[in-house]
């Protein structure tokens, strides 16, 4: 560090880097490194200025409030929240009260001036306490928007010096063990135009898993003060970045409501709202989602960490910018341990809303309207409340969990839960009504982005698996994946691939509706019509609404063990299940066992589902094609014979998933006994086999898995179901085939497990509890059958 730079008050971006922290704070320090040494790559940076940290501490000094600031902080008790408030809103006075040092006030207006006296900036805390690689809590300090003339400018730089002290930052400062506050800093920056067009917030992380191969972007209209407050919910972008140097990789699109929006006033800023067309719509084109993820990588390739990164769109110029880079601190430091938590409940939740945080916390509810209400909240309470925003940090660290009426994944509220390791459910739209000061409610975000609020005190438990000293093994170990948002947290298991990805879970989940209800959209009921609207908002083609959503789901898993493969079957609903979705009644005849009805292969080539499964292969598609994750490959479920595998084959090409094409493989569940006596036969159509045991079994031995009467006679240990495992295992090794077990029954049964490693199989699929126990236990078999 030149000495000569601490003479002046003013650093420009071109003058500063990531290590002059301590002169212009985090903020203006990472901006001036990227306004440098990234703008050459194309990223666009908007210009401006620091006032260095010794401009605040002369400011301090110079009025005599440096004495008199440590007097007011130095007994106090940040557990006392009332106390907190009074004493924050001393000091605030006394700063606002006083008048800047004429000399910085000189050179503070002259670099104004350089960027043009009536231009609009946005004047911002770099506070060295505020962005740091342990300790990030966005929004620490005020940030005033549209700040125009000298008058404001100064005004402005004042009010933000004074948030330095406001309750939530004083709390966390003290939290942090930071010692002092001198070494704080404002930004100057030209403002965007985002209130034109669209701003928002982007991980180079999921923030919620720490799954490092994909880009989380956030986005709504206008400036982005109220994505970050959570008083929107957002559209959310996920982009694989494996793919971005092909020009794909957006792997999911989530619209959000984005009912509001904060757009220049006559001074300042304020709300309006934003038209019902443009709601539903999204807020960035795939072009510039694919633009914003290339910049978050090239900028976590320069920090050399994952990022937390804020953007906005300029509606005048068209050019998007990046406006804040700071280190994403929750996942700075990622444990070798897999923790799951599980719960096994029949109640339905009272609210849902986006799931942060991955864990499970119960504590009585407590409704608060406003920050200022905080001292009646107690700790271990649940937070309910409309919005939440960086005022509330304070009850934050004191609470169990947190919901919220609106807000997305990146709101401040979400990051901070986070960083102290509580859940939140954010955007659930009606908790603050539904939810009722001292009801004990339970709240559930371990299944992934759900969230779901139970009324009462739901037992769960906490497992922990460490990840550290997993030995290798010869055997194959895949996963089994339902709902697509287990993905992402499951990916760090030592496993290779996914040997079964169920499409139904997607269906159920997700789309919630019949594929023929939609395809036959306009002579549905109005009834039906109605509620396919609720979830179609942006879709005049019904079709692709279905296409869509299944495409997001699957590529969502393949993305999360890309470049193994990732084995997806082809939806294996039965009768009764496909009624249960939206418009599907008319469809569904009534079977009294709909266990061995319509079900699997032999719907796909009916007339009356085959457009349906069009549907699925067009997904499966897209996701190799358009998407790039040509892991993936598909499945066909319940195939009685080897006529109905041929039909099923050249149906796929016909809907454009050709092996000759494109070198794609498809395989076959192996779980009825046909498939293993004329297992030759079926090898001839397909690529390999996936032993689906479950079904198997009771096929083999005549039992009702759905039913109790009969689960004493027998289970896959049974020695006829052995031998016909045994049998097709063999078969498919003398042709070179894939061969693979997907069942329950390794993961239920190590006796089981060890007669598959003796038989040769070659992967078996396991859940994800079951990995680790199942790694160790194989280990110890193939250790036994070498020696």
């Amino acid at each position: 560090m030149e000495k000569g730079r601490q003479k002046s008050f003013i650093l420009w971006l071109d003058e500063v880097g990531a290590k002059d922290g301590k002169l212009v704070g985090g903020k203006a320090a990472s901006l001036g490194e990227m306004y440098s040494k990234l703008q050459p790559l194309g990223i666009n940076v908007p210009n401006g200025f620091a006032i260095c940290t010794n401009a605040f501490t002369y400011f301090l000094q110079q009025g005599g409030l440096e004495k008199k600031t440590k007097e007011v902080l130095s007994d106090l008790d940040k557990r006392n929240l009332k106390d907190l408030q009074k004493r924050g809103g001393e000091i605030r006075k006394l700063i606002s009260q006083a008048e800047l040092p004429k000399d910085l006030q000189k050179e503070i207006l002259q670099a104004y001036g350089k960027l043009g006296r009536n231009t609009s900036v946005a004047v911002r805390s770099s506070a060295t306490a505020e962005d740091l690689e342990n300790a990030s809590f966005a929004g620490q300090q005020e940030t005033y928007l549209n700040v125009v003339g000298e008058e404001a400018l100064l005004g402005a730089i004042k009010k933000t010096m004074a948030s330095l002290f406001t309750d939530r930052a004083i709390s966390y400062r003290k939290d942090k063990g930071f010692s002092g506050f001198g070494e704080f800093a404002v930004l100057v920056q030209e403002m965007v135009r985002s209130d034109k067009a669209a701003s928002g917030v982007m991980f180079t992380i999921d923030p919620e898993t720490g799954f490092d191969k994909v880009v989380l972007i956030n986005g709504s209209y206008g400036l982005g003060e109220m994505l970050a407050q959570g008083e929107v919910t957002p559209d959310e972008f996920v982009v694989f970045k494996p793919m971005l140097e092909e020009g794909k990789g957006i792997i999911e699109k989530t619209l959000g409501p984005k009912k509001q929006k904060s757009v220049y006033g006559k001074t300042g800023v304020t709300k309006v709202a934003v038209s019902a067309n443009d709601r539903k719509k999204f807020c960035l084109g795939d072009r510039e989602i694919l633009q914003l993820a290339t910049w978050g990588v090239q900028i976590e390739k320069h920090f050399g960490k994952p990022m937390d990164i804020e953007w906005a769109k300029d509606g005048v110029s068209g050019k998007l910018c990046i406006v804040q880079a700071r280190p994403e601190t929750a996942h700075a430091v990622i444990k070798h341990v897999h923790k799951e938590y599980v719960i096994q409940t029949g109640k339905s939740p009272v609210v849902t809303g986006m799931g942060v945080g991955m864990k499970i916390a119960a504590g009585k509810a407590r409704l608060i309207g406003t920050p200022k209400d905080m001292g009646k909240f107690k700790k271990g309470e649940v937070l309910v409340t409309e919005i939440t925003d960086p005022d509330w940090e304070p009850i934050l660290k004191l609470a169990a969990g947190v919901v919220t009426d609106k807000g997305g994944r990146t709101s401040h509220a979400a990051i901070v839960s986070r960083e102290f390791g509580i859940p939140a459910i954010v955007g659930t739209g009606d908790a603050t009504k539904k939810l009722k000061t001292g009801q004990t409610v339970t709240l559930d975000c371990s299944s992934g982005d759900e969230g779901r609020v139970y009324e009462g005190a739901l037992k769960f438990e906490v497992r922990e698996r460490k990840l550290e000293r997993v030995p290798e093994i010869k055997t194959k170990i895949m996963l089994n994946i339902g709902a697509p948002d287990e993905a992402f947290k499951n990916a760090r298991l030592p496993v290779q691939g996914v040997g079964l990805g169920r499409l139904e879970f997607i269906i159920n989940s997700y789309i919630k509706i019949h594929p023929n209800a939609l395809i036959d959209y306009r002579k549905m009921s109005k009834k039906v019509k109605k509620q396919i609207d609720g979830f179609t908002v942006r879709y005049n083609d019904k079709k692709q609404y279905y296409v869509d959503k299944l495409a997001q789901g699957v590529a969502k898993i393949g993305a999360s063990f890309w470049p193994h493969e990732v084995i997806i079957r082809f939806s294996d609903f039965k009768t009764s299940e496909y009624r249960q979705l939206i418009g599907g009644e008319p469809y569904e005849p009534v079977e009294q066992n709909p266990m061995l009805g319509w079900r699997g292969a032999s719907r796909y080539y009916d007339s009356r589902f085959k457009e349906a499964f069009a549907l699925e292969c067009l997904a499966i598609k897209k996701v190799r094609e358009e998407m790039g994750l040509a892991n993936v490959t598909p499945m066909v479920p319940f195939c009685r014979t080897p006529e109905e595998g041929k039909k099923v084959v050249a149906l796929m090409k016909e809907y454009g998933l050709s092996k000759e094409a494109d070198g794609l493989k498809i395989y076959v569940m192996c779980e009825i006994p046909s498939n293993v006596i004329l297992a030759d036969e079926f090898l001839e159509i397909f690529d390999g086999m996936s032993i689906g045991s479950n079904d198997l079994t009771q096929l083999v031995l005549g039992l009702d898995r759905d039913s109790g009467i009969g689960a004493s006679i027998g289970n896959e240990n049974d020695s006829a179901v052995k031998q016909m495992i045994a049998t097709v295992i063999q078969k498919c090794r003398e042709k070179g085939k894939y061969v693979g077990i997907c069942g329950q029954a390794p993961s239920d049964y190590p006796e089981f497990t060890k007669f598959l490693v003796e038989q040769g199989i070659e992967s078996i699929s396991l859940n994800p509890d079951a990995v680790i126990p199942t790694i160790m236990a194989i280990k110890k078999f193939e250790d036994a059958l070498t020696s």
